[in-house]
C-alpha cells in the first residue's frame, strides 16, 4: 500500500493501545510527551493532527519543525495569523501542509461549482449555506464548547459554510454586513449558533451578492420531543435558475444536485437532479479517500485532481475572524505555547 498509518499518540497510554490493537497500528504512544514522541519517531513521514482548534497551531509548528508532512483538521487555526504562520514554515521546510476541508475533493460540490461556473444559469445573485444539528450531539463538556480551546459553531461548522460560500462563488466577500451569535449563561463566549450576512462581489455594477451563513450546534426540538431536522444544504439563486446542493459535507454518504432554469418572469421551465459520486473505480469513495488520495499525490510530487492551498486556508481563517468580531463575541483566543519560528 501507498500508505501505512504506522503510529497513534494519545493522552492516555491505555487509549492509545486499544486503538492501535483495534485498527492494526505498529506503534501507539501514550501518556506524558505521547504526542513529541511520535513526531520523533524517523517512520513517520506525515503527521494527521485531529486535535482541538486550539492545539492545532502548536503541534502542527512542531511537526512542521519535525520534518513531518501535515494533514490537519478544520479549521485550520485559532486566528489566520497562526495559519499563516503555519504555511510559511511548511513552505520553508519543502513539506505539504492541507487544512482537511474533505469535500471539496469530492466530486459533488465540484460538479454543483462546474454548473455554476458553466454560465448556464446566469450569474449568482444570492447564496444561503446552512449547516445545522439539533440539540443533543454535543454534551456540555465537548472541545467544541470550550473558549480556550478555540470552540465554537462558527468554528467548527462555520469554516466549512464559509469555504463553501467562497468556493462556489469564485471570491472573498467583500465585507460582512450583520452577525448574530446565539449564546447561554453557561457557556458566555461560545456561539452555540451563528448567522452572518456577507456581501459577495457581483458582475453588476454597483451592486453585491447577499450571502447568508447560518450554523447551529443545538437547534431547538420542535414541540420540546421532537429533534429539529439537520440542515446541510446550498441554495444559490441565479439571474435564469436556481441550485440546490443538499448534503455538501457528506456526499457521499448521499447528496443530490438539483438546478432549475427559470424564464424572464421566474417560471420555472426546466428542472433536473443530479448526483456524483465518482467514475470508474473511484465510485462510491468517500470525501476522505478523494482527499488522502490528493495528499498522497501532493506528497509523491504528482498533480492532485484538487487542492486546497495556503491562501484558501488563510482567507478562510481571516473571514472566520471577522464574523466573530461582528457578532462581538471577538476571536478565538491566539496560542500561548512555544512554537519553532517560521
Amino acid at each position: 500500500p501507498d500508505v501505512v498509518v504506522h503510529a497513534v499518540a494519545a493522552r492516555d497510554q491505555a487509549r492509545a493501545d486499544a486503538f492501535a490493537k483495534k485498527w492494526g497500528i505498529s506503534k501507539a504512544y501514550g501518556g506524558a510527551g505521547a504526542y513529541q514522541k511520535l513526531l520523533d519517531d524517523p517512520e513517520v513521514e506525515v503527521v494527521y493532527n485531529p486535535l482541538p482548534n486550539g492545539l492545532h497551531y502548536e503541534w502542527t509548528m512542531k511537526a512542521l519543525a519535525a520534518g513531518k508532512h501535515v494533514l490537519l483538521e478544520k479549521p485550520s487555526a485559532d486566528t489566520a495569523e497562526e495559519t499563516r504562520k503555519m504555511f510559511e514554515l511548511a513552505e520553508k521546510k519543502g513539506l505539504v501542509l492541507l487544512e482537511a476541508f474533505h469535500y471539496r475533493f469530492h466530486p459533488a460540490p465540484q460538479g454543483a461549482k462546474e454548473i455554476l461556473d458553466s454560465g448556464e444559469l446566469g450569474e449568482i445573485q444570492s447564496m444561503e449555506v446552512s449547516l445545522a444539528i439539533p440539540a443533543g450531539f454535543f454534551k456540555d463538556d465537548d472541545i467544541r464548547l470550550k473558549y480556550d480551546l478555540g470552540g465554537g459553531a462558527m468554528m467548527d461548522m462555520g469554516c466549512y459554510a464559509m469555504s463553501t460560500a467562497r468556493y462556489l462563488a469564485s471570491a472573498d466577500p467583500l465585507r460582512v454586513e450583520s452577525a448574530s451569535a446565539d449564546t447561554s449563561s453557561a457557556f458566555p463566549k461560545i456561539d452555540l449558533g451563528t448567522t452572518a450576512h456577507l456581501a459577495f462581489p457581483s458582475v453588476a455594477e454597483g451592486s453585491t451578492v447577499p450571502v447568508t451563513l447560518d450554523v447551529h450546534f443545538r437547534l431547538p426540538w420542535r414541540l420540546g420531543i421532537i429533534p429539529a431536522w439537520p440542515r446541510v444544504a446550498v441554495h444559490v439563486k441565479c439571474a435564469r435558475g436556481e441550485l440546490t446542493l443538499f448534503n455538501y459535507i457528506g456526499p457521499h454518504f448521499y447528496h443530490y444536485i438539483t438546478v432549475k432554469k427559470t424564464d424572464e418572469r421566474g417560471k420555472v421551465v426546466e428542472s433536473r437532479t443530479e448526483k456524483r459520486y465518482g467514475e470508474g473505480e473511484r465510485y462510491g469513495w468517500s470525501t476522505y479517500r478523494f482527499q488522502l488520495e490528493a495528499l498522497v499525490d501532493k506528497i509523491r510530487g504528482r498533480t492532485p485532481q484538487h487542492w486546497f492551498d495556503a491562501e484558501d486556508s488563510i482567507a478562510n481563517m481571516q473571514w472566520i475572524e471577522r464574523v466573530y468580531e461582528a457578532t462581538s463575541l471577538g476571536a478565538r483566543p491566539a496560542s500561548t505555547a512555544e512554537v519553532p519560528s517560521a
